[in-house]
Order: structure tokens, then C-alpha cells, then sequence
């Protein structure tokens, strides 16, 4: 069979659930994956094609380079052709740090160090001395980071308790860390009475060390014997161990951790920018380096429009391009010194993109992760322009995206099912829209927007007065209690200061689901995420008469030759890493005693083979019950016991998580973006869901952009009506039917959703 080197060309497709398919994608063109959560779109795109693409440019390289490269696998494929460079846009938060900001990502900050030690008065000298993260740059006060943190001693240590109940509240430094055993062991203190009872030399030597200029050792326990190690104060050591360093480095321990037993507040030297007062004498035009990390990004590319200087002036050639860019993608309101980590998804996606458009190479492939993730249907369609531009440079986009303005802009639509996991992984439907509209078996156009024309009677209000955290302009708001309410907006306008910020520290009780990571492992299971693998095994213990152990590979009860990993990764040098399944256990992980002991016919794997329906019918003991039902409730029944958390589609945790949250009555509910990766056939799980948790007396209100939900809502909120300093009103509240005759952006985007389908019809 002749192949045109005008697609890519793809055959037995078998990664994770893809059974044995076969693919053309055209060149060139915009293909859009889509299909239900868990349904094979990322197997294909990112675990075959993605990763070929990479594992033969990695080819080119010498082997003792690619032995220091990251080294692929090859995919599960009988063959791949066609290929050409992959540019990859994940959904995963960008910027690695604490200190990852805008500027920084974008590689934007090393350019106006530059241009500030070029052509800034008075003249200071390198470029690296303009960062708070040079010896000569950072502020004296802070370190560079901008915030003043001192330990609060009250939030650090409870009074009432010994240091062997945990007096020290803080982890790394209580009983559990190695620290703490050794304030137990070393002989200065008395782990076993309070401190509160301490003599008032015994607490300062605890507290804060030894007077100035003295010197106490107490003996650290090794296994060489026991070693002297200097005691410095609790509080001191505090300070020089997780706050005058970058703790990102570290291990188990995060900023909030040292937040939570702290006290923060802006550097009084610097004012938040982290430099030292020489630094930020240094001016362009009567701005200083931190004033142009403050400016909008729109009133930024103003000021570089400015210089004149003929080597400062090359210098802002280089960055406006850059400044633009995002500008364009409608992010102008943001600036250089904000944190990435702050963004919201929508935002970050946009940055992301952003950094890739300023390339001028072509016949790319550029790979989008559901690009239009947290973009309100005004942003949308920005995306789709940009799309279309990168197709314009003779590259090919391949994106994997369940919003229908998407699917109608795409050259080729390519939808995976018929169903999730074992369900899925074969390709539906494969053509033009036209097709799409008339096909059976495909699902992505068939969704109607159902405007909720009875929405539930409105009689008790959360209220939040004179709200100005971030942008909001002291906005004074009435949220219903007992209902189903949808705050939206543009990105930039508010609401996430509002509910995340606002709301919670008003409503404490809050349960709030956002879409950050769950902590997931490739030894993390269903069962162990839902806290019911400790009750499957107390039931073999029970029937066998085995330790819990046993039936765990993690412990006793693991494969010996694999460890309980299931598969095992010979070293093969220089060549491409290969992964085999383990044939002593045959990739079950456990070993043949454990596999040998049975409850009602089935061993540990045949347990968690089961999928959630067949676990409800298999287990009585209540606890398992409870918590299987809840997977089954919010559409995850498919899915089996034994499958590993990092495996599952973005969707899927989604609703994992929520399902971990659900409780009984009276609770409040706060979603971010709960439709993220979500399928059209997915969203009315979804939608079923936050309807009777609604019914059993809670209330659920959710940040959402996607127009089913807001739709479907009692009430919608929405902010605006820009974003940065033109949002932060309110600028709607009412029902659904009443927002279809409003002059808003998501009103707007609604009436022509409504038209859309009416010319579907």
C-alpha cells in the first residue's frame, strides 16, 4: 500500500487500551482528538505518537549525549512514519518553583537584567546583578524573596505537649523527623515533660540556643556511635533551614508548610521586589528593574517602544516580540512578576502557548492538550485564530479538546471510544465535520445546551461585603445557599479572588476540589486512593490467617524478583530503554504465596480486577461499600480496584478526586473549573452529580467557563467585564434564561451557542 509523506502514518496501535488501531493523520492540517474520558485520545498522541517523534530526534545525538538526554521508550506500535518534530503543550502546571514567575518562564527577565546593565542610570555592571538571586543583587532584609518570614513560635509549638507528643507542630522538626529524635535522645531536654513546665533557662537554651557566643553539643546517634552536634535554638534553626533557602529543593517539605507556622509579611527594604536599594536606584526613563516587573504587560511594551539608545534599543527589540505575543493572547493585563503558580489554568495554558509561538521553524508538529481548558468561550476563539496561524506556517496541529467551537474549526476529527478504558481505544469516527454531523457512532456533536428554565426558589444567601483581595473593586455579593450557582467571567476578572480567596476565608467549612495534583505514583491504586485497600486486606488477613502484609507488594506480600512493580527494566546501556513485564509474577506484582490464599474464589489480583460495578455486588462490608458507590456515582463504575492512579485521564481524576470529597448533607461544595477534560457524554455525569448533592440538602457552586454547566445552573454570577484592572465587578446575577437577554461576554458566547445548534438542526 503506497503511504503519503503528506500524513503521518500509523499502525497497530496497542499502548495501555488501544486495540491494535490503525491511523492516517494529514499534515498540515488541524486534527482534533476527542471522545470520552479514558477513551485512548493520549495513548495515541502522546504515548505513541508524541513519544516516537522524540525517541528518533533523540536518534541524532551521540550516544554519550543521549545517555544524558531523557531516554524513550519505543512506543507499542507495529509502525510509525511520517513524523516530524513534536512541539508538546501539556495541561501540567508550568514553572517548576516558588520563585517561577511570567517574566522568568518566558525567559523575558534575563533580557531586561540586560538592558538595565546597559543603558540604566546610574550605571550599576553585570546583568546578574540585577537579580535578587545574585550575592549582589538580592535585598539584605530578605534574601531576595521579598517577604519578611519569621517562625511564630505559638503556631511552631504547643506548650501543653512534650516534645515526644509532638510539641513541635512543624513535621521535619517533630518526632517523626530526624531532627526531632535527636531533640529526644540528645540528653538537653526532657522529652517527656511539656514545655510549658521548663525552667525559663531551659526554655531559652530550647527555644533560641545558647547565649551569644556560646557553644552547646548534645550527641547524635549514628551508626558509627554517637556524635557530637551543635544545638543551635529551634527557632534558629528554623530560620536557617527552610527560610533563608529555596526550599523547593527539599524534599517533603513545601512552602505552605513553612507558611503554616509563620508570619509574612512584605519586606519593608525592598518592598516585595527582593533587590537591594543600589539596584533599584538604577533607572530607564525614570522606572526602576522592579517597576517594570510591576507594569501591565500592555503598558510594558509601551515603555520599551520608548528606547532610543541604539544598544538598549536592539535589546528591546528582542523582548516586545515576547511582550506581544501574550499580549495577543489577551494575558496584557498580566505582568512579569507574577507567579506562575497564581495563574489560572486558562492563563497558564496561554503563557504556554505563547513561549512556543515566537519560533519561525516549520513543518513542526505542535501537539495541544486541551488547549481551551479554563479559557471562557471569548478566549476561545482567540485560540482557534491561533491555531489556524501556526497551520498558516506550514505546521501540523494535533489537538486532543472536547470543546464543540474547537471540534467545528478542526480540517479532521478523529473521535476514540465507544466507551473508557476496557470500553474504549478503538477510533469511532475518523473524517471531515460534515461526516461527523451525520454519524451514528459518533457522540461530540449530539450535546444540546439545556437552559435551565425552572431553577430552584431562592431563599438564604452567603454574603460576602466589600470584597478587594487582588483586582476586586470592594464588590459586595449574594451567593444562594441550597443550589447550583456558577461564577464565570474572562480569565483576569475576579473570580478566583472572589470564591477562592474571599469566599473560603469567610466560609471556612468550604470543601474546595481544585485541579491540582492528587499525589499520584505508579504504585498509587484506586483502592489505596480511596482508603479501602487497608479493608480488602484486614479481610484475607481475617479469612487466612496471614499478616495484611501478605497481601500488599509493598510489602511481604511483593514479587521478589520485581519488587512488586510488575515489570522489570533491564539495562541495555546505550540503546533505548526497554520495560518487560515481570515473568515470574507475570506483571501482578505479588508473589505465588500471596497469590495462593483466596476469599470467595478470587486471590488479591483477582479482587482488584474488579471493576467498581462488580465490586458493589462483590463486597458486604459497609466502609467498602460507601466508597465504591461513590465511584460509581459520579460515572467511574468502569474503571477496576488494582488500577493505578497515574494511568487515569485527566477527567478521571478530576471526578476521582471529587468523589473523595463527597459527604452527607448541609456541606458547600466549591469546584474549580469542574469541567475540565471532560467529554460532552462526561459533563452530564458531572451535571447528575452536583444535581443531587444539591437535592440531599448541600450547596455546590462552581468557577466554570463551559456554557452546559452555566446553563444548567439556578443561578450565575459573572465577573468582568475585562481582565487585571478592568475586572473585578460584578457585572451579572440571575438565572440562565434571564443571562440569555444580557449584554455580557458569556452571554453573549450563550445566544450564539443557541444559534449554533439551531443551524445544526
Amino acid at each position: 500500500m503506497a503511504k503519503c509523506k503528506d500524513e503521518i502514518v500509523l499502525r497497530g496501535l496497542k499502548e495501555n487500551n488501544l486495540k491494535n488501531i490503525d491511523l492516517n493523520i494529514p499534515k498540515e492540517k488541524i486534527t482534533v482528538f476527542t471522545g470520552v474520558s479514558g477513551s485512548g485520545k493520549s495513548s495515541v498522541v502522546f504515548d505513541t505518537l508524541a513519544q516516537e517523534s522524540r525517541r528518533q530526534m533523540s536518534l541524532n545525538y551521540p550516544h554519550y549525549v543521549r545517555y544524558q538526554m531523557p531516554r524513550y521508550e519505543r512506543p507499542n506500535a507495529d509502525l510509525m512514519q511520517n513524523l516530524s518534530p513534536v512541539v508538546v503543550v501539556e495541561q501540567r502546571q508550568a514553572g517548576g518553583n516558588s520563585r517561577s514567575t511570567v517574566g522568568t518562564y518566558m525567559d523575558i527577565n534575563p533580557l531586561i537584567r540586560l538592558l538595565f546593565s546597559r543603558i540604566g542610570e546610574p550605571s550599576i555592571g553585570s546583568a546578574n546583578d540585577f537579580s535578587s538571586q545574585s550575592s549582589f543583587g538580592r535585598c539584605p532584609e530578605c534574601s531576595g524573596f521579598g517577604e519578611v518570614i519569621t517562625p511564630d513560635v505559638n503556631k511552631l509549638v504547643d506548650f501543653n505537649k512534650s516534645l515526644r507528643e509532638y510539641a513541635v507542630k512543624f513535621k521535619p522538626l517533630s518526632p517523626s523527623g530526624w531532627q526531632g529524635r535527636w531533640m529526644i535522645t540528645g540528653g538537653l531536654f526532657d522529652p517527656d515533660k511539656p514545655i510549658k513546665d521548663y525552667s525559663k533557662e531551659e526554655r531559652q537554651l530550647f527555644l533560641y540556643g545558647p547565649p551569644e557566643g556560646e557553644k552547646v553539643y548534645a550527641p547524635f546517634h549514628t551508626k558509627n556511635g554517637p556524635q557530637p552536634h551543635e544545638w543551635d535554638g529551634l527557632l534558629p534553626r528554623f530560620k536557617r533551614l527552610y527560610i533563608h533557602r529555596d526550599i523547593s529543593k527539599l524534599k517533603g517539605v513545601t512552602m505552605d508548610d513553612v507558611l503554616a507556622v509563620s508570619s509574612h509579611s512584605l519586606c519593608p527594604t525592598c518592598s516585595g521586589s527582593g533587590l537591594n536599594p543600589e539596584v533599584l536606584a538604577c533607572k530607564i526613563n525614570g522606572l526602576n528593574i522592579a517597576d517594570y516587573y510591576q507594569l501591565e504587560l500592555s503598558e510594558l511594551a509601551e515603555e520599551l517602544k520608548k528606547i532610543n539608545d541604539s544598544v538598549g534599543g536592539q535589546i528591546a527589540q528582542q523582548i516586545i516580540p515576547q511582550v506581544t505575543q501574550l499580549i495577543e493572547m489577551g494575558l496584557g493585563y498580566l505582568n512579569l512578576s507574577r507567579k506562575m503558580g497564581t495563574l489560572s489554568s486558562g492563563e497558564a495554558q496561554r503563557v504556554k502557548i505563547a513561549r512556543h509561538l515566537g519560533s519561525s521553524l516549520n513543518n513542526m508538529t505542535y501537539i495541544f492538550d486541551e488547549p481551551s481548558a479554563g479559557l471562557h468561550p471569548e478566549e476561545v476563539d482567540m485560540l482557534i485564530h491561533m491555531m489556524k496561524r501556526i497551520k498558516d506556517w506550514h505546521n501540523t496541529v494535533i489537538v486532543i479538546e472536547h470543546d464543540l467551537s474547537v471540534i467545528d474549526a478542526a480540517d479532521e476529527i478523529i473521535e476514540m471510544g465507544p466507551g473508557a478504558g476496557v470500553h474504549g481505544g478503538e477510533v469511532v469516527y475518523q473524517g471531515s465535520l460534515e461526516g461527523l454531523k451525520n454519524s451514528i457512532a459518533a457522540t461530540s456533536l449530539s450535546h444540546k445546551i439545556k437552559i435551565n428554565r425552572n431553577p430552584r426558589t431562592i431563599e438564604h444567601f452567603f454574603t460576602i461585603e466589600g470584597a478587594n483581595q487582588n483586582n476586586l473593586k470592594n464588590i459586595t455579593v449574594h451567593i444562594p445557599k441550597n443550589a447550583f450557582v456558577s461564577i464565570c467571567g474572562v480569565s483576569g476578572s475576579g473570580k478566583s479572588s472572589l470564591m477562592l480567596g474571599e469566599f473560603t476565608e469567610h466560609y471556612p467549612e468550604t470543601i474546595a476540589v481544585g485541579h491540582g495534583s492528587i499525589g499520584i505514583s505508579s504504585r498509587s491504586t484506586l483502592a489505596t486512593y480511596m482508603g479501602i485497600m487497608d479493608d480488602i486486606r484486614a479481610i484475607f488477613a481475617k479469612e487466612t490467617g496471614q499478616p495484611a502484609g501478605m497481601f500488599s507488594f509493598n510489602s511481604t506480600g511483593a514479587c521478589p524478583v520485581c519488587q512488586g512493580k510488575g515489570i522489570i527494566k533491564p539495562d541495555v546501556a546505550f540503546a533505548d530503554p526497554v520495560t518487560v513485564p515481570c515473568e515470574a509474577c507475570c506483571g501482578t506484582r505479588y508473589s505465588d504465596e500471596a497469590l495462593s490464599y483466596k476469599i470467595q474464589g478470587k486471590n488479591i489480583v483477582e479482587i482488584l480486577d474488579l471493576t467498581i460495578e462488580e465490586a458493589i455486588d462483590f463486597f458486604e462490608k459497609p466502609n467498602i461499600l460507601k466508597r465504591v458507590e461513590k465511584l460509581q456515582e459520579i460515572g467511574l463504575g468502569y474503571l477496576t480496584l488494582g488500577q493505578t492512579t497515574s494511568s487515569l485521564s485527566g477527567g478521571e481524576l478530576q471526578r476521582l478526586k471529587l468523589a473523595s470529597h463527597l459527604q452527607k448533607e448541609g456541606q458547600i461544595y466549591l469546584l474549580d473549573e469542574p469541567s475540565l477534560g471532560l467529554h460532552a457524554k462526561d459533563n452530564d455525569k458531572l451535571l447528575d452529580v452536583f444535581q443531587n448533592l444539591v437535592r440531599r440538602g448541600n450547596s455546590v457552586i462552581i468557577i466554570e467557563h463551559n456554557l452546559n454547566f452555566i446553563a444548567a445552573s439556578d443561578w450565575v454570577i459573572e465577573l468582568g467585564p475585562g481582565g487585571g484592572k478592568e475586572g473585578g465587578h460584578i457585572i451579572f446575577e440571575g438565572t440562565p434564561e434571564e443571562m440569555l437577554r444580557a449584554e455580557t461576554p458569556t452571554a453573549k458566547w450563550l445566544r450564539r451557542q443557541k444559534k449554533i445548534e439551531q443551524h445544526r438542526n
